[in-house]
């Protein structure tokens, strides 16, 4: 399994709409993504900084989202985010809700 960390600023006053788009349109476009496994999304500093991670069957899906999908959402959340959007990737080693098996590492 392989996650997607997006952290980001919201305009003052936006973590309604945020959270609004995330559900109404974000989240659907990532359910039709290729080994899209699901999202979570934070907010914290009295709803200016948000945080999402999304967890992929493999790193590769990852990766195509990326390059495909990702930019139209960046373009939704333009008008409730500002400055630079930073993504990190890590590959999963536990969870708890999903059974995952360690990759053996030599």
């Amino acid at each position: 399994m392989y996650a997607r960390k997006v952290t980001l600023k919201l305009k003052p006053d936006s973590s309604a709409e945020f959270t609004r788009k995330l559900e109404n349109d974000v989240i659907p476009l990532l359910r039709k993504q290729k080994g899209f496994q699901d999202e979570i999304a934070f907010t914290s500093n009295g709803g200016r900084d948000a945080l999402g991670i999304s967890l992929w069957d493999r790193k590769e899906s990852a990766e195509a989202y990326e390059r495909g999908a990702y930019p139209q959402v960046q373009k939704m959340l333009e008008k409730v985010t500002e400055g630079t959007q930073v993504c990190e990737s890590y590959d999963v080693t536990n969870s708890t809700f999903h059974k995952l098996v360690a990759a053996a590492t030599t």
